[in-house]
């Protein structure tokens, strides 16, 4: 075992950003722990490869509580409140279960005439335009998520502006200090948010979190309603953006599989399961913390708060769970992928993700019959850090 860094992620600049699966790749080819420093600076332990990085997802001596960060990694809590996001069991299963009793797969199945009548009136206004191109990510990929989230929640007041450019730089930013910034401006946002709905409830989720109680009488607290609010819409809208334009530019760049789609679709939903393991919108986690030390492949992580990172988007591309994984095929049989996490942490809204992903994608590929990438995709620009994967822009003409 060595604490010394062996490879410093955010020197190797846009390449990795752009593409970081050859990286991963080499590395796991030496074994499945790595010592790195990621691109916001601090030191953390790389897991890569399927089967280490699923055990590690669910092994609950890694704390997503932020107390039992070591100092010396000199990180700092980006959400707000107290959430499922950043809490352990026994904290944790409370929560779930609490905000489970509300944010049900049947109420998110009859979101789906909703979501199809946004994404309709989204395309008419893309459509529209008269040179017929459009920056994909503005005119689907972000509005979409936004007002499903923003209605299932019942803010429709939502400074959607403001909010996208807190959350992008919240969960985005390289910067500790504007990430701090956004936080802070979101957390205040988020506090008025909740006070006008306690003052005027509403049919709709945020107010029955605010109402909502177990047998026991059990409620969320103020400090746990607040860090709900930003998990179900930062959370609720980030990786769909993402999952979105992953998913229309993977088939754009895979003219067989576009054609394939288009003569079936049929194939929609294994296309969006396809994208989630191929390019999905999640590269790592949410931070997870050592308490005890932990054996991985021979490797031993020591405890005392050490940051342990799961590369998600390499356990999916993984050859020895997916054969040929680094071809992109809708065909495949691409279940048991970890694009949404895997155990008690494995993503709640996955149904809500796949719902709208499942619309936006056939609906968009049905109405642009022609529609192709308007650049190079080696020119794209890619989110930055390691949580948030995808393009910030997707030009597209039809």
């Amino acid at each position: 075992m060595t604490t010394e860094i062996l490879l410093d992620l955010g020197a190797l600049g846009d390449d990795f950003t752009r593409d970081p699966y050859p990286v991963y790749a080499r590395l796991r080819a030496r074994g499945p722990v790595h010592r790195v420093r990621i691109p916001e600076g601090s030191p953390a332990w790389l897991v890569v490869g399927y089967e280490a990085g699923r055990a590690l997802l669910a092994d609950q001596r890694l704390s997503k509580e932020w107390h039992r960060a070591s100092p010396a990694l000199g990180v700092a809590k980006v959400s707000a409140g107290t959430s499922m996001l950043s809490s352990d069991a026994p904290a944790h299963t409370r929560l779930r279960r609490l905000v489970a009793r509300e944010f049900t797969p049947r109420r998110m199945e009859r979101l789906v005439p909703r979501v199809q009548e946004t994404t309709d009136a989204l395309l008419d206004a893309m459509l529209d335009a008269p040179d017929r191109s459009a920056d994909l990510v503005e005119a689907l990929s972000f509005p979409l998520p936004m007002a499903v989230i923003c209605e299932l929640l019942g803010v429709p007041t939502l400074d959607r502006r403001a909010f996208r450019e807190w959350s992008n730089t919240a969960v985005s930013s390289l910067d500790a200090e504007a990430r701090g910034r956004a936080t802070a401006a979101m957390t205040a946002y988020l506090d008025e948010l909740l006070a006008e709905k306690r003052a005027a409830p509403g049919d709709d989720l945020m107010s029955a979190l605010i109402h909502t109680s177990d047998d026991d009488g059990d409620r969320l607290s103020p400090d746990e309603l607040v860090g709900m609010a930003w998990l179900l819409l930062v959370a609720g809208h980030e990786t769909t953006v993402n999952l979105i334009s992953n998913g229309v530019l993977s088939l754009l760049t895979h003219p067989a599989q576009l054609r394939a789609l288009r003569a079936d679709f049929g194939l929609i939903d294994n296309a969006v399961e396809e994208t989630l393991r191929y390019e999905g919108p999640v590269e790592t986690p949410t931070y997870r913390f050592t308490t005890e030390p932990v054996e991985v492949g021979g490797t031993v992580i020591p405890g005392g708060g050490e940051l342990v990172l799961v590369a998600m988007a390499d356990c999916d591309r993984d050859p020895v769970r997916y054969p040929d994984a680094d071809r992109f095929d809708i065909t495949r049989d691409a279940r048991g992928h970890v694009a949404f996490g895997h155990g008690i942490h494995y993503c709640l809204g996955a149904p809500l993700a796949r719902i709208e992903a499942r619309v936006a994608i056939r609906s968009l590929l049905e109405r642009c019959p022609e529609l192709r990438l308007a650049t190079d995709p080696a020119d794209l620009s890619w989110r930055t850090g390691m949580l948030i994967r995808g393009p910030l822009e997707l030009p597209v003409a039809w």
